[in-house]
């Protein structure tokens, strides 16, 4: 893992990077990328409940969109309403040493706010998810992302079970490869490289492990 080459990269493609010690630097650095007031909404992220993320956008400082509960129609003004925000907090599947993201969703309310809406994206990052290239990236959510975020989310997949993709099993699995039931959560892939928008995505990188 080559954490100071990740960071050129990102910064090369049009990302902003920024490099923490410890998780208890993320929410200090935080604060100063965000103004009181501003309308906030987030991804699912564990990432995001280890450094104290949620406990801030939540305290009444922001509009914080918020779709915890929510079901039908209510949770999709919600994710509709996430999708002009302000700042967007999440995390990221994984981010090479090219300066690329790689993220999957089942919803994919969250890689349609990273490519497009929200003025800003803030992803935090553990040096767990920086990988060397994209095939490394596939691989990592096949094994170490998607079968516990199934877990965490009660879903009944292969994965859960086994730990790994059942695309694994195959002599050359595809990106794609995996189970075809209801509650797959592994629906759109996206692959964030260069950036039109210079800095709009903030990557904020961790030298701890974070999250799945």
């Amino acid at each position: 893992m080559d954490i100071k080459k990740t960071i050129e990269n990102l910064e090369k493609n049009g990302f902003k990077p920024y490099f923490v010690e410890t998780k208890e630097e993320v929410l200090p650095l935080v604060k100063t990328l965000i103004n009181k007031g501003e309308s906030i909404s987030n991804g699912g992220s564990e990432s995001l409940k280890e450094t104290g993320i949620f406990d801030l956008i939540s305290n009444g400082d922001y509009n914080f969109i918020d779709r915890t509960g929510l079901e039908g129609e209510e949770v999709r003004q919600a994710y509709i309403a996430a999708f002009g925000c302000d700042t967007y907090f999440c995390s990221s599947n994984a981010v090479t040493e090219n300066g690329e993201l790689y993220n999957v969703d089942g919803n994919s309310n969250r890689v349609a706010c990273i490519v497009y809406g929200p003025k800003q994206v803030i992803m935090v990052v553990g040096i767990n998810k920086i990988v060397a290239n994209i095939d490394e990236a596939i691989k990592r959510v096949k094994c170490k992302a998607a079968p516990p975020n199934t877990r965490r989310l009660n879903l009944a997949t292969p994965c859960s079970v086994s730990g790994e993709c059942i695309s694994l099993k195959q002599e050359n699995p595809y990106l794609c490869d995996g189970c075809a039931g209801d509650t797959r959560i592994c629906c759109n892939y996206v692959v964030s490289a260069k950036q039109r928008h210079k800095d709009r995505i903030k990557v904020i990188i961790v030298n701890e492990n974070l999250g799945y």
